[in-house]
């Protein structure tokens, strides 16, 4: 872990932001209201304990995804400047363009030892920059794949919020940005003023970088209220095998009550629908992170593989193993849960 010696005296922490074109503006603006919060006291905002820069390759505006512009920006200031430089991306598509003077930059931020923070596709930004060969990054489940087709010599991990590894640090992005700034200020200045920041955010606690980024495993709207707090429950509970009469008891009914209203809703009972939610969550899983089967049918809640893998083949008409060997192929189809059917359809 790097903690750079000027700070540790007491000196404000200095964060200079790059942002990129189309950038995303919910990460950001979370990442720089913890900021602001731990800088004064109160909402006063003066940049007293935090200093930040908004910093774009010409200086000019930066636009982002939503099309709201962040002014003033200044021009790319020298790294030794800030106690660490956060390049924050945007939407990703075959047009965007590259912006070469901000990754030249990133490289010699790299070069002087100033740490990097790469947030939401920001992350794209340092790997095109030549900086992320071989490691670990941590990314969003919904841009995993387009990462890993993109750029196979990098290392994805898609079931935490961030990773810290001294030099670069990475970001799922989101609201998960929140914790990383938290995480930075509690380093530097303290757990008081961390938590003053997330309290007026509205957030109880710290999420520490290895907290479980949320899995969607349902799709569709749910218009039984009472089936809809069930499948809340049971998506909280994945990494176990809930009784039925404990999850009717947790939503205020009785099991007999339950089971009718999901088959009225849904054509499937509870206990059926709490399996194959939670092996859509192992299918997720063998899709988007490399964890072993072994490790993945036991972090869906079963007894054992052959348990997980008996199920698993007969939801979805092969094994997990043949799973993860077609997730690996180039021309495989991507796996977005929110579009999987629950009851056991073959994959498409």
């Amino acid at each position: 872990m790097l903690s750079r010696p000027d700070t540790a005296r007491g000196e404000p922490l200095s964060v200079g932001f790059v942002l990129l074109h189309r950038f995303t503006l919910l990460p950001f603006a979370a990442f720089v209201d913890c900021l602001r919060l731990a800088a004064d006291e109160g909402d006063r905002s003066r940049q007293l304990r935090c200093h930040w820069t908004f910093m774009t390759s010409n200086g000019g505006d930066a636009m982002s995804s939503c099309g709201a512009a962040i002014t003033p920006c200044v021009p790319l200031r020298a790294p030794r400047e800030f106690d660490y430089i956060v390049v924050i991306g945007g939407v990703q598509d075959e047009q965007d363009r590259t912006d070469s003077q901000a990754l030249a930059y990133l490289r010699r931020a790299a070069a002087e030892k100033v740490p990097l923070v790469g947030v939401c596709t920001g992350i794209f930004a340092l790997i095109q920059a030549g900086l992320m060969e071989g490691r670990r990054c941590c990314v969003s489940w919904y841009h995993h794949r387009d990462l890993t087709a993109r750029f196979p010599a990098v290392i994805p991990v898609a079931d935490r919020l961030f990773i810290d590894e001294g030099d670069i640090l990475t970001c799922a992005g989101g609201a998960s940005t929140a914790d990383l700034a938290a995480y930075l200020i509690e380093r530097h200045m303290g757990k008081a003023w961390a938590m003053k920041s997330l309290h007026i955010m509205l957030i109880d606690e710290v999420r520490p970088g290895s907290y479980a980024q949320p899995q969607p495993v349902v799709f569709g709207r749910i218009e039984d209220r009472l089936v809809r707090r069930a499948i809340a429950l049971l998506e909280q509970h994945l990494g176990e095998s809930m009784p039925m009469d404990l999850l009717a008891e947790r939503v205020g009914t009785s099991r007999r009550h339950l089971e009718r209203r999901f088959r009225e809703t849904l054509g499937i009972g509870p206990q059926k629908f709490a399996r194959e939610l939670r092996l859509r969550y192992g299918l997720w899983l063998l899709h988007y992170t490399g964890k072993s089967v072994t490790e993945i049918g036991e972090r869906c809640g079963f007894a054992d593989t052959a348990h997980f893998s008996r199920h698993f083949r007969i939801t979805f008409g092969m094994s997990p193993s043949d799973i993860r060997k077609r997730a690996g192929e180039p021309d495989s189809p991507a796996v977005d849960p929110h579009f999987l059917h629950i009851h056991g359809d073959a994959l498409p």
